[in-house]
């Protein structure tokens, strides 16, 4: 594994911005080597925007914000085609998701037709404006922010839109002595630095490569698929985790191992990734909701109830 040295090398680097917050760091490098896309839920002012700035600049790739608001349109994200008079033809304009890192910033204050507009992007890398269907540039990777669903003015992600983000997560306060020393930095203007670029696009692109290259036991794979239907048959959950789940667990499963310098996937690796990858994708049902049950304590429960593999 050719590049894996410079991943602890990625993560001091968005750390000179966003402090006290490895973890939540570590998983968002987890999900771009695995292609995946990031959906950040918390309150304004915690640092979403600039830890996807930061990622932009580690990678030393293009980063495109789309601030999102309820008159935002389709062709805002993808692009339209421009009648040009000189050629007498219809030309395309390029949208603002045509870039390599973007940032979706409040996605759920825009309107369903608005977030579809996303939906190709993510799952298949292009866009189709007018019968015609245009590449994404890669590396490609969204990283959307939304407020919490209580708030003001917000609408909530369908469920096809959740299950194409890889994780959800949450940055969280920093505690008393992280946000000291984040205003001694400020006050030194060291949050104003920027950020040196540690890997280029073709760099990310082989460490994607080399991401799906790390193995992964098929006892591994029998333990991922019987969380997994256990989520479609626990009488808490009225929809459960679906296909695309699996095979997203198993690739986040295989960038985690990746960024630990393994060659192969244990079943830390999966327990560590289980409720940011799943938690989002399935719905409680009424019971539960009522019972102000929470999904990741659900998920928690469900992967107390199934054993661990012992790998050989």
């Amino acid at each position: 594994m050719e590049y894996q040295s410079k991943i602890a090398k990625m993560v001091e680097n968005i750390e000179k911005l966003i402090v006290g917050k490895k973890e939540v760091i570590e998983y968002t490098i987890i999900t771009l080597l695995a292609g995946g896309h990031l959906l950040l839920e918390d309150v304004p002012g915690v640092g979403k925007t600039t830890l996807a700035k930061a990622l932009a600049k580690t990678i030393d790739c293009g980063f495109t914000r789309i601030q999102f608001t309820p008159d935002t349109l389709p062709s805002d994200v993808t692009g339209l085609s421009i009648y040009n008079m000189q050629t007498g033809k219809f030309e395309y304009s390029k949208g603002a998701i045509m870039d390599n890192i973007i940032l979706a910033d409040e996605i759920n204050r825009t309107s369903p037709k608005t977030q579809a507009s996303l939906l190709e992007a993510m799952e298949e890398k292009q866009v189709t404006v007018d019968g015609v269907t245009y590449p994404l540039s890669r590396p490609f990777m969204v990283i959307a922010t939304q407020n919490p669903v209580d708030y003001l003015g917000t609408y909530n992600l369908p469920e096809a839109q959740l299950d194409r983000f890889m994780m959800k997560i949450s940055i969280g306060y920093p505690g008393i002595s992280d946000e000291q020393l984040m205003a001694n930095r400020f006050l030194n203007k060291e949050l104003e630095g920027k950020l040196e670029p540690i890997v280029g696009k073709e760099d990310l692109i082989k460490m994607q490569e080399e991401v799906e290259e790390v193995k992964v036991s098929r006892d591994l794979i029998t333990y991922i698929t019987k969380i997994i239907h256990e989520t479609r048959k626990d009488s808490s959950i009225s929809l459960g985790a679906s296909p695309r789940a699996t095979l997203t667990l198993v690739r986040a499963s295989q960038a985690k191992a990746y960024l630990e310098g393994r060659r192969y996937c244990i079943p830390d690796d999966i327990l560590g990734l289980i409720v940011p990858v799943i938690a989002h994708r399935i719905i409680l049902s009424a019971e539960a909701r009522l019972g102000q049950a929470k999904a990741d304590k659900i998920i928690k429960d469900i992967v107390k109830r199934i054993p661990l593999p012992i790998l050989k």
